[in-house]
């Protein structure tokens, strides 16, 4: 059984603004709330199978996890294959223009649980994955929209 959430937002900045932002990967901190650090391995370009490297805080333990690069279609979508947990996982983020200088982000996650997730009720296992993807998305929202009104932008 694969589970599977969607997190949609609307963030006020052009679609090359959101992808800059999510594309470094260095930055995803800001926005993940369990990530510590984050690069992509051996200063590798971010394309498909390249390693995202990370230092993350999951449940109360330090450790380090990494995905792989699946899909670069820029500035359209991304996508990443890994595990969370013990299961198997693949999330992604998919944008589109939505009018003047803003976009339309969703970010998607399907998990396929496995050992010790599977004794977690299914429904309270989405609803786990969507409460983090809708922070994470309110994160990346506040983060784009804060570099552009700050003149930053995106690298």
């Amino acid at each position: 059984m694969t589970i599977r959430t969607e997190s949609r937002i609307t963030v006020d900045g052009g679609i090359e603004d959101v992808w800059g932002y999510l594309a470094d990967v260095r930055r995803w901190p800001e926005w993940a709330p369990t990530v510590i650090e984050c690069r992509v391995r051996d200063g590798e370009r971010f394309e498909p199978g390249a390693w995202v490297e990370q230092r993350a805080r999951d449940f109360g333990w330090n450790h380090r996890r990494r995905e792989q690069i699946t899909e670069v279609d820029a500035p359209r979508s991304m996508g990443f294959a890994g595990t969370m947990g013990t299961s198997v996982a693949r999330w992604g983020m998919e944008f589109a223009p939505a009018g003047d200088r803003r976009t339309d982000a969703m970010m998607w996650v399907e998990v396929d649980p496995a050992k010790l997730m599977r004794a977690i009720p299914g429904r309270a296992l989405h609803d786990r994955i969507q409460r983090v993807s809708d922070i994470e998305m309110a994160g990346i929202k506040a983060a784009v929209e804060s570099d552009l009104r700050a003149g930053a932008g995106s690298p």
